[in-house]
C-alpha cells in the first residue's frame, strides 16, 4: 500500500493479504476515541472483523461516550517490537441499536472461547458484561509495505 491510503487492502498483494489475514487472528487492536476535553483515549478492545468494518462489544463507560459524542476513531494493530508491521485504520464508531449479544455471533464467540473462560466468564455472562456493541465503518486502512 505504500503511502497510499485505501478503504480496504488489497487481498492481490502479499502486504494486503498479510493485514488481511492479521485482521482474522489478531485478539486485540486498539481503539482511539476523543475524550469531551480533546485528549486521546487509547484501550485495547477484543474484535470481530467483518470485511468492511469491526464489531466491537464494550462496557458502559468512557469509550461509548466519547463514540456518541465524536464518532471519528482511529484503530491500530499491535506494531512489531522495532515499530515494524504498522497497520491503523480510521473510521467512524457508532453504538448499535438492533445487534444480537456476543454469544449469539457464534464467530466472535469462536475467536474469544478459550480467553471468555480463562476469565471465568461464560459466554452469557461475558455479553452480560460486554452488552453495548460498537460497529466501526472502515474509512481508510494506512500501512507501510
Amino acid at each position: 500500500m505504500g503511502a497510499l491510503s485505501r478503504r480496504l487492502p488489497d487481498a492481490t498483494t502479499a502486504r494486503g493479504k498479510h493485514i488481511l489475514s492479521r485482521l482474522r487472528r489478531e485478539i486485540v487492536v486498539w481503539l482511539a476515541t476523543t475524550n469531551p476535553n480533546l485528549r486521546p483515549l487509547v484501550v485495547p478492545v477484543w474484535f470481530l472483523f467483518e470485511g468492511d468494518s469491526f464489531l466491537i462489544y464494550s462496557v458502559v463507560g468512557q469509550k461509548v461516550r466519547n463514540i456518541e459524542r465524536n464518532p471519528n476513531i482511529a484503530l491500530h494493530l499491535n506494531s512489531t517490537p522495532d515499530g515494524g508491521d504498522v497497520v491503523r485504520i480510521d473510521g467512524t464508531a457508532k453504538v448499535l441499536k438492533r445487534q444480537p449479544p456476543a454469544y449469539r455471533v457464534p464467530a466472535y464467540i469462536a475467536k474469544y472461547r478459550s480467553l471468555i473462560k480463562s476469565y471465568g466468564w461464560t459466554p452469557e455472562s461475558f455479553s452480560d458484561d460486554y452488552h453495548i456493541p460498537l460497529r466501526v465503518s472502515v474509512t481508510r486502512f494506512h500501512g507501510g509495505d
